[in-house]
């Protein structure tokens, strides 16, 4: 077998548990990117043999009902639908997805609510959370979770303080017999999947990579930000009143920065004059990174929105298909295994 072969073949038993688990033929997850994950690009993943996630974000139950109809139309692969647990309707999203038959629902943005994991578990679908610290995930592990996706500080939208590499090292050894797990953060190209596979993770969730795919409908504009970006420009947002704990995002550099920290200041003063609660004022955080976010997709207004980004943005070079992408980064994960065998 010549090196080529060898390490085409050692990346696919390294990546069998997660592709096995995700029904999938490479165990590479979409993160799930408001706006950008949608129907087109999901499909396109799946289609390619990744695994496509929506991105339900703020959507109502309704909404959320007619994009996985619509992802269904253009895809008979697996996919997934992200939750966000702060969802006021929470429960009902998790029914839509239940009628829908949709095989694995990833829960985001803290432990999950009550019944939810029952809920989830009951119509037959793989639950997936964030473990942004082992001792959450030894937790999550507890409560019945099917995989987790740890993910560091150098991915695109909301984040945590630590890194990738700190992560994978500290919760890899202690978590992954036990269930799949998937890196994230920071993840552009294959030498880097091919080195957390051989850490002990099933698989790898990328999705600043993802954004400028032909299939993805975000605007020009937002591409073009993308191609024109490097690592440095994409910064964390900064938390202004401690009483807020607002998680930080990850977006380029631009004027809706500065739009953002006049929201929190807005925020804050609500919270003082007791006309909202604490739950209400988070809300509505996520609710203005929601319409941030749109602006800048859908409208290309990238100085205004939000333009999120992880620090991998510099090594998305151009606009190319979903294919092209995942062949690339299988082609490089093989190579450098292959030569780690040599």
């Amino acid at each position: 077998m010549n090196e080529t072969h060898a390490g085409a073949s050692r990346l696919r038993n390294l990546m069998s548990r997660g592709a096995t688990f995700l029904g999938t033929e490479v165990a590479i997850l979409c993160g799930a990117m408001s706006w950008v994950s949608e129907r087109n690009l999901v499909s396109a993943i799946s289609n390619a043999g990744g695994f496509g996630v929506i991105a339900c974000g703020a959507m109502s139950p309704e909404l959320l009902d007619a994009e996985i109809a619509a992802t269904k139309a253009l895809t008979s692969k697996p996919f997934g639908v992200n939750l966000i647990t702060m969802h006021p309707q929470l429960m009902e999203l998790i029914a839509v997805c239940g009628r829908h038959g949709v095989g694995h629902v990833v829960l985001a943005g803290g432990l999950p609510p009550a019944g939810s994991l029952d809920a989830i578990k009951a119509n037959g679908a793989k639950l997936i959370c964030f473990a942004p610290a082992l001792a959450l995930a030894k937790k999550l592990i507890r409560s019945g979770v099917d995989a987790l996706v740890i993910e560091g500080m150098e991915a695109g939208g909301h984040i945590g303080p630590v890194s990738t590499s700190v992560l994978a090292q500290e919760m890899l050894p202690e978590i992954a017999e036990q269930v799949p797990v998937f890196v994230a953060g920071g993840i552009g190209r294959g030498e880097a999947i091919a080195g957390y596979l051989e850490m002990g993770a099933a698989g790898v969730q990328l999705g600043t990579r993802f954004v400028c795919a032909t299939e993805s409908i975000a605007h020009p504009n937002f591409k073009r930000a993308f191609l024109r970006a490097n690592a440095r420009d994409a910064v964390a947002s900064v938390q202004i009143d401690p009483r807020l704990p607002v998680i930080p995002v990850r977006a380029l550099k631009n004027a809706g920065g500065e739009l953002f920290t006049a929201k929190q200041r807005e925020v804050a003063a609500h919270l003082d004059e007791g006309r909202v609660a604490m739950a209400e004022a988070q809300l509505q955080i996520e609710h203005y990174w929601a319409g941030a976010l749109r602006r800048a997709v859908i409208e290309g207004d990238v100085e205004h929105g939000s333009v999120m980004a992880g620090q991998s943005v510099g090594m998305v070079s151009r606009e190319e298909p979903v294919a092209a992408i995942i062949a690339q980064l299988m082609d490089e994960a093989a190579g450098a295994l292959a030569k780690r065998a040599a």
